[in-house]
């Protein structure tokens, strides 16, 4: 019941940190792209073990923790996330003085805390991976020492970030005192009767628990670490958080909410229809009038929790698989448009204004011409992956007969549309004032823009294949 064996990609990720860590002590220079490609060789081996787990149906550690299409869809999704990251901070992190064996680690780290979030089957299980990736996201965002923002975002992200953890271990803690048992299989099943489902001190830790998952996805009202700590972090870091954890926390909350907690739909619908609701205008709305492009996508990826919580609220089939598609598009997309945005600044958070992208386009017609994409596949403009992902989910709401939360979620993209237009005009629309780069684009950094470039591409032309696998994968849930 142990079986280490179907934790091999766990395992790969884990060991891959421990052997930057000690390669980091050796004295010759050339070290830091050797720890970076250790990194990456590391995450593509894990891939290819985590694609041939699919179709397992096993269980390891007495049932805490499965092996299904559901997790090994998210594994595969946090492992090419962790390999663009690393690809993006390879010559970042040399820039802004960081240039720390101990960062590729902590991002190993959190990417193995997050495929457990994916794979826990047990409410131990998910809170332990939660804290694994929540401690090392905590020191990466205070990572640039010298900096004073990055000291305030790492205190404030670890402040509210105790602050969540607490809320979901108290909404654990008081589902262990209704049913005696933290696994969910036990707890699907003591819901499975009718009396239980009215049953005020379980009703009362679903509560918590949805404040816990609210907090880490950054939805309204748990969202206001949200623009201090992306606007703080190293880019990279904010990249990296913007994508990997809003992943894995909506993994587990699938998991949890979609399978255990099926029964209770009638009780936490309601609620999550209006905090996507509330979501989507909010996060639209404030994005508008923000000047730091970090800021703004961190309104921006608020709002895009919104339209997740759509498909969580339709709830069918549809709507389901598109929770799994669109996640996957939203990380391309948003590590390309954080991947530009890393290219550009410069030490002292110089070119971190929306206006300091005057005339991009006349120096770097290449670099504007990406962020162009990611940023209308953001937007929902077809013929990208963030259009398809939208309209898969606004249909699933209109299919499911929530049509108002569709208009709603259409009317926020159309809001959105503004802002990001406005990075564009800024690119393509005024003379350019000074000069971006002090040389060409950095090699990794470019190879990271061109796969997310085509993955945003592709999606949006061929879509069928990737929904297809969402919807088997998540079919495997709880079964």
């Amino acid at each position: 019941m142990i079986n280490l064996s179907l934790l091999t990609p766990e395992i790969i990720v884990l060991i891959t940190a421990l052997i930057v860590l000690i390669l980091d002590l050796l004295p010759w220079r050339g070290r830091k792209v050797l720890l970076a490609t250790v990194g990456v060789l590391g995450t593509v081996g894990a891939l290819l073990i985590t694609m041939g787990q699919w179709d397992l149906r096993e269980e390891a550690f007495y049932g805490m923790v499965a092996i299904d299409n559901f997790s090994v869809y998210f594994k595969a999704l946090f492992l090419i996330i962790c390999t663009l990251t690393i690809l993006l901070s390879i010559n970042y992190i040399t820039r802004g003085g960081i240039d720390l064996g101990e960062y590729y680690s902590l991002v190993l780290l959190a990417t193995f805390g997050y495929m457990f979030m994916a794979s826990g089957t047990d409410l131990i299980t998910i809170f332990l991976a939660l804290e694994i990736l929540s401690l090392a996201v905590y020191i990466l965002a205070g990572f640039m020492r010298h900096s004073p923002k990055s000291n305030e975002s790492a205190f404030k992200y670890f402040l509210l970030g105790a602050f969540s953890s607490a809320f979901l271990l108290y909404g654990i803690a008081n589902i262990y005192g209704v049913v005696g048992n933290t696994n969910l299989k036990d707890i699907a099943q003591y819901l499975s009767q009718e009396a239980a489902l009215k049953n005020p001190l379980f009703l009362a830790g679903m509560g918590l628990l949805l404040v816990g998952f609210g907090f880490k996805v950054a939805i309204v009202p748990f969202h206001m670490w949200t623009p201090d700590v992306y606007e703080g972090s190293p880019t990279t870091v904010t990249a990296f958080m913007a994508v990997g954890t809003k992943a894995a926390s909506f993994a587990a909350f699938l998991r949890v909410f979609f399978y255990t907690l099926e029964p209770l739909k009638g009780q936490w619908v309601p609620v999550l229809w209006l905090l996507a609701a509330v979501t989507i205008i909010f996060g639209n709305t404030v994005a508008i009038y923000q000047k730091n492009i970090k800021r703004m996508l961190a309104y921006s990826a608020i709002a895009h929790a919104g339209y997740i919580l759509v498909a969580m609220v339709a709830g069918n089939d549809l709507g389901s698989s598109s929770i799994l598609y669109y996640l996957l598009v939203y990380s391309l997309m948003n590590l390309g448009a954080f991947g530009v945005v890393i290219i550009v600044e410069k030490k002292e958070e110089e070119n971190l204004t929306i206006s300091d992208y005057r005339g991009l386009a006349y120096k770097h017609p290449m670099l504007s011409a990406a962020m162009s994409l990611f940023l209308l596949s953001l937007a929902g403009i077809p013929p990208t992956g963030g259009f398809v992902g939208k309209f898969y989910i606004f249909s699933a709401a209109v299919s499911g007969g929530y049509v108002g939360l569709a208009i709603i979620g259409v009317l926020g993209s159309a809001i959105a549309l503004y802002y990001y237009l406005r990075i564009i005009v800024y690119m393509y629309m005024y003379d350019p004032e000074k000069e971006f780069l002090d040389g060409p684009v950095p090699f990794f950094s470019a190879a990271a823009l061109v796969i997310t470039a085509i993955g945003t591409i592709l999606l949006g032309i061929t879509p069928a294949r990737i929904l297809e696998l969402a919807h088997y994968s998540i079919s495997y849930l709880g079964h």
